[in-house]
């Protein structure tokens, strides 16, 4: 059988989509009559798993096939339901599928943690030039600050999100165990799951690439796992939801606090919530859990000078960026809402670059806090060090790619971003001798990368600095 999602009209009027289980084949394998399944042929990646195509022609089946928990047709064929709101129900149900997306975004990490594992033992393996005065032999790639640069940084991001995906998961188990869960609860765990799939397939793309491209022409062969990777990731960014769509979604839970989240996701309804909830609600959601607050609070009252690697000033940035840019699209598309329907389209239109941006900084936010927590709750003084660089990295090196952002608002002037720039260097110094300790932390076994180069030779283990795990 094959769950099938369409419109259910009821004498005449339309309820919205809905769930029916549809059989497909008899028990002999067959296709049965009204039903048409072609294969779609070969893709661009997973070309171990089927994707297909099903075409319906006067088929039939019983009302008891009708996924019933949120909608019903009763004996004397009357459409009942306890959710009164068309959209509302819709997401009700599909909100038992957010654990498809999260799925999908851890998916997409463990893809990345997988690529940066290979690109790091390979450069911790690869010599490549000799260093004037050295009697070592050529230098180890990740001896190389340029290699240090793509690697490390995504080793630290890749950490930060493995917090925001185990914090989502314990939310989730929270919230299904929980009868009576608050509305606002349940919509903004389906818009961070939204936010959070949106974010890692993205830098999954993005960096499983940078990681083909360290290592040379060797990543570019089939048996060096890479270029698999690479097509196996690419359609995550568009499954579970297009990132685009994914993203206008979380600035709209924010631009309404998660009260009405779910309507239509167009223009309109977007310039109308913004228009009724643009007042305290904005700010409201940018409020952190205490341990962030006290952080923030103590690194108001050191001098700028010092705050560089503070985590409270480090935390204190991502907050203003976001409420500065929430708060502006709010007000943006407020004025809009009190044009015509054409006005209103225009300046939606012209603003969907800062929708995403609105998205971004959000979940950009939510992610360092839960690295954070992550970081306070190590009880490992040792590992809790490299724990604390890493945050830093990910932290510097976000606010190094916004820059313009930060530039532009006053928030960090010339002078001070040079010096964010040196801080990123020296950090991936720091953390150079940690690099296969972090990658085995990271959770793939090196049996299991089914990476060719890398049985090619061991790592040379006393390269000056390198630490063993």
């Amino acid at each position: 059988m094959a769950s099938v999602f369409g419109q259910l009209v009821v004498d005449g009027v339309g309820h919205g989509v809905h769930c029916v289980l549809v059989p497909v084949r008899d028990e002999a394998g067959r296709v049965l009559p009204g039903v048409t399944i072609e294969d779609h042929g070969p893709k661009g990646g997973l070309a171990g798993v089927d994707n297909g195509m099903i075409r319906f022609d006067q088929v039939r089946v019983g009302r008891d096939m009708l996924l019933n928990r949120y909608a019903d047709i009763d004996d004397e064929g009357r459409y009942v339901s306890a959710i009164e709101s068309d959209s509302r129900r819709f997401f009700t149900m599909l909100g038992a599928l957010v654990r498809g997306r999260i799925c999908v975004g851890g998916g997409a990490s463990m893809a990345t943690r997988k690529a940066v594992s290979i690109a790091t033992r390979y450069a911790l393996r690869r010599r490549q030039f000799a260093a004037p005065g050295q009697d070592a032999g050529e230098v180890v790639l990740l001896d190389y600050l340029a290699h240090q640069r793509k690697l490390l940084p995504a080793m630290a991001t890749l950490y930060a999100f493995g917090a925001a995906q185990d914090e989502i998961t314990v939310r989730v188990a929270e919230l299904s165990a929980t009868a009576d869960a608050p509305v606002e609860d349940v919509r903004e765990l389906e818009t961070r799951a939204a936010g959070l799939k949106a974010v890692q397939t993205r830098f999954a793309n993005d960096t499983i690439q940078v990681c083909r491209e360290a290592c040379g022409g060797a990543g570019y062969m089939a048996e060096n796992g890479l270029t698999l990777l690479r097509q196996d990731a690419d359609v995550f960014a568009t499954f579970e939801g297009d990132n685009t769509v994914l993203l206008q979604l979380v600035a709209k839970g924010l631009l309404t606090s998660y009260k009405e989240l779910f309507g239509d996701l167009d223009w309109r309804g977007m310039v109308q919530f913004a228009a009724r909830s643009f007042g305290g609600t904005v700010l409201e959601r940018t409020n952190a859990r205490p341990l962030v607050d006290r952080l923030v609070a103590a690194a108001a009252r050191r001098p700028e000078s010092e705050t560089l690697l503070d985590r409270g000033w480090q935390l204190a940035m991502f907050q203003e960026r976001e409420r500065h840019v929430l708060e502006t699209l709010a007000g943006r598309l407020r004025k809009a809402g009190r044009g015509g329907a054409t006005e209103a389209f225009d300046t939606f239109n012209a603003a969907q670059d800062h929708v995403l941006a609105a998205a971004r900084t959000h979940i950009d936010r939510m992610v360092l806090e839960a690295f954070v927590g992550m970081v306070d709750g190590c009880r490992d003084e040792e590992a809790r060090v490299v724990l604390d660089r890493l945050c830093d990295l990910y932290a510097l090196t976000v606010i190094e790619a916004d820059s313009g952002w930060f530039q532009q608002h006053n928030r960090i002037n010339s002078a001070r971003l040079k010096h964010v720039h040196r801080a990123i260097n020296d950090l991936c110094r720091q953390l150079r001798p940690d690099a296969l300790a972090l990658v085995e932390g990271l959770g793939v076994p090196e049996a299991w990368l089914g990476s060719s180069m890398l049985a090619e030779q061991e790592i040379d283990r006393w390269t000056p600095g390198a630490r063993t795990a």
